[in-house]
């Protein structure tokens, strides 16, 4: 598919701003599945970018004016295939540092044992599928119930949450079988959705000797396809966070954020 993407990110605040920094992950990668034709980001001034540990392009802006409102804007086209294996580069982390647990994905004990016939035996896909089918059966699709910073252990304690409570309740599971696994950002095209436009899945490593990892949809219990836009990975939804900011001052926050994503011919 031929796929022309628009996000725009606004900020609003009480009062106005004395300092922030702004950190993007808003540039998508070319690799497997997805050739990236043009991609531009749009900030209030201008920023400096780079890779970070995980091979993710990021951008960073300091802003030292006061301010009231902030519009961050990333557009472009990308062209996508079917695919769903992965191979690591030489930079990219070791496999065996995504077997470690963060506050978002840590398991309690009760989700263990939820989970116990379903955790996997091995690193196949048929295994981790068949546990992305049962996170996708006890955690409904409910937005506006959990937020960025609800862990795994809330989620499934609400037993509901969006695609990125069921990628961490799923990272959580897989390091707890003893699968590398790493969080995906990214977008989804689907006309009859467009409420899944900004969507996070899993990548899980099928093999460590030779870095090969293969990416697995949650909310939907597939593989991903051509439907599927990468734009970064990380051990959580913090480390692959399209946009994410710490400021001075602003008093209360109101964040709007629009996506759009139509096909072309």
């Amino acid at each position: 598919m031929h796929l022309k993407i628009r996000h725009r990110t606004e900020y609003r605040y009480e009062t106005p701003v004395r300092y922030s920094i702004q950190e993007l992950r808003l540039t998508p990668p070319t690799t497997a599945g997805q050739q990236i034709d043009k991609w531009k980001i749009s900030t209030p001034i201008k920023a400096s970018s780079s890779i970070d540990t995980f091979g993710n392009f990021y951008s960073v802006f300091v802003q030292e004016s006061p301010y009231t409102s902030m519009m961050i804007e990333a557009e472009g086209e990308v062209h996508t295939q079917d695919a769903f294996e992965f191979k690591d580069d030489a930079k990219a982390v070791s496999p065996y540092y995504l077997l470690q647990q963060t506050n978002l994905t840590e398991p309690p004990d009760e989700m263990l044992g939820y989970f116990a016939s379903s955790l996997p035996k091995k690193n196949s896909v048929d295994e981790v599928l068949k546990l992305a089918t049962a996170v996708q059966q006890a955690i409904g699709y409910v937005p506006g119930q959990t937020t960025f910073a609800t862990t795994a252990a809330q989620s499934f304690a609400l037993k509901s949450g969006v695609c990125q409570d069921h990628a961490h309740v799923m990272l959580g599971l897989c390091r707890a079988s003893n699968i590398p696994a790493r969080y995906v950002s990214g977008y989804f095209f689907a006309e009859e959705s467009p409420n899944l436009a900004s969507h996070a899945w899993i990548d899980f490593c099928s093999d460590i000797e030779k870095g090969i990892w293969i990416s697995v949809d949650i909310t939907h219990a597939c593989l991903i396809d051509a439907r599927h836009i990468r734009l970064a990975i990380g051990r959580d939804y913090y480390s692959a966070a399209p946009v994410k900011g710490v400021r001075t001052g602003g008093g209360g926050e109101e964040l709007s954020a629009n996506i759009s994503i139509q096909q072309l011919p």
